[in-house]
């Protein structure tokens, strides 16, 4: 497979969680199932957002998660099983380009084996 040719196939993912071992729990999750490639963890982030007519300043980690388009669904599915948020964050961003040697790394780590 040539990944510049298929690189519209890779998402980066973006969540939230309420603590770091939520964060890592999801993240070894994701990992263990193949899911996914690597999870960056960044704590301490502030969120201030509205929720249910209130003004919300919290401190959160976030996530950022790099896989194949085609394992949106069963991550998607896997957070909002794990994930002790009513309402759990998850965006994907489609990934234009990069560099070919990383997305073949991407590819390899997310095929099931």
């Amino acid at each position: 497979m040539n990944p510049a040719s298929d690189s519209q196939n890779y998402q980066l993912l973006i969540s939230t969680c309420p603590d770091l071992a939520t964060a890592q729990h999801l993240a070894h999750i994701l990992l263990d199932e193949h899911l996914v490639a690597c999870v960056n963890i960044l704590p301490h982030i502030q969120s201030i957002y509205e929720w249910q007519n209130e003004v919300i300043t919290e401190t959160e980690v976030i996530l950022f998660i790099k896989t194949h388009s085609s394992h949106y669904s069963a991550i998607e599915q896997l957070i909002t099983q794990h994930h002790p948020y009513e309402v759990p964050e998850l965006i994907a961003i489609p990934i234009q380009t990069g560099l070919p040697n990383y997305l073949n790394w991407l590819t390899q780590a997310t095929e099931v084996k």
